[in-house]
């Protein structure tokens, strides 16, 4: 570059909208490639003095595009909320962000628009995030929102980092002014999982340095330190802190179970219930008592034998003439004929 930036300058760059006015806000520094964001657009000239006034009379125009595109959308009774309009920089086109629940027609409010500023239109639905980014504000910590003054993307945050920073889960308290997640959770979120990794959870099991048991409270992630409730002498309990360094733990989840075998909760059971435990061998299972089998018979198992006209048992399997539950036995054509010329002959007796 034949120019010289420094901070706070004026610039005419190129954007992905086209040509636009700038500030700058950082000054001229080395970075590695790999930290380079792509496509990385040049930066044209210093602005001058003209390049200012045209900025701020297209600030001025902007004004009067917001109101004349509002009261057009009240015409057509559309159920969005304008959030701002923006000129670029050579007028050639003119940008309105609006919010919505869901998606909304606006095909007609763009032509009004487009016979009105004789330019290109372009309506853009946004989100909550989008709408504080554009308007800004200031936060709860007292300084310029964050995603209004430097922020680029907004990177997923979720409940887990306010838990992990021991944060009130309050949503009014780590809420910030679009009603999400506060952006800067996600700021030291990697610091502190980082230094949870060797800190126990509150109810572990600890031993501390003069031996004595206790389970832990509460932790100080950042100051490394845990407070402790340790068993003391006459069956007293004490609140103390130790650092992390001092004493020895066991996590909640590796915390060994008090599982008994099975024959000592058995011989626990009968003598709640007044009986006598059994040792094990000496329980022998009475066989059930089974018919004789005679000789070339093989009884089937679960059906009764039964006796036969001689008083002799026969096996199930030997009912060669017993017939098969729900079936019935077939009939000739003949039987069909016989059976109709009785019903015929009763039918005449009985006239």
């Amino acid at each position: 570059m034949s120019f010289e930036i420094h901070y706070d300058d004026r610039v005419i760059v190129e954007t992905a909208r086209g040509i636009e006015y700038g500030q700058v806000v950082i000054a001229p520094m080395e970075f590695p490639d790999e930290r380079v964001p792509q496509p990385l657009k040049p930066i044209l000239r210093m602005a001058t003095a003209d390049d200012r006034e045209r900025a701020a009379e297209n600030h001025r125009k902007e004004r009067e595009a917001y109101w004349i595109c509002k009261s057009k959308i009240a015409e057509r009774e559309l159920d969005m909320k304008l959030i701002k309009a923006e000129y670029t920089f050579d007028n050639s086109k003119v940008l309105f962000y609006f919010t919505a629940d869901g998606r909304i027609d606006f095909r007609d409010l763009v032509k009004d628009l487009a016979g009105i500023f004789k330019t290109r239109i372009e309506l853009r639905q946004i989100g909550v995030r989008d709408e504080t980014k554009l308007l800004g504000g200031m936060g709860v910590c007292g300084r310029p929102l964050c995603c209004h003054t430097f922020l680029t993307e907004f990177a997923p945050v979720s409940i887990k980092m306010a838990k992990e920073q021991n944060l009130s889960l309050n949503p009014t308290k780590i809420s910030g002014s679009c009603g999400r997640l506060m952006c800067c959770l996600k700021n030291e979120s990697d610091m502190y999982a980082e230094l949870s990794k060797n800190l126990p959870n509150k109810g572990d099991q600890m031993t501390a340095p003069d031996g004595r048991h206790g389970e832990v409270q509460s932790v100080d992630i950042l100051r490394q330190r845990v407070k402790c409730i340790v068993d003391m002498e006459n069956d007293e309990r004490e609140l103390q802190e130790y650092h992390i360094d001092e004493i020895t733990f066991i996590p909640h989840s590796k915390r060994p179970k008090n599982q008994q075998p099975k024959a000592e909760k058995a011989a626990k059971k009968a003598e709640n219930e007044g009986n006598e435990p059994k040792e094990k061998g000496n329980e022998k299972k009475n066989p059930e008592k089974r018919p004789e089998k005679r000789s070339g018979e093989k009884p089937v198992k679960g059906k009764p034998e039964k006796e036969n006209a001689g008083g002799e048992k026969e096996p199930a399997g030997k009912r060669e003439h017993e017939r098969p539950k729900n079936r019935r036995p077939k009939r000739k054509k003949g039987d069909f004929q016989r059976r109709d010329g009785e019903s015929a002959r009763k039918e005449a007796d009985a006239t």
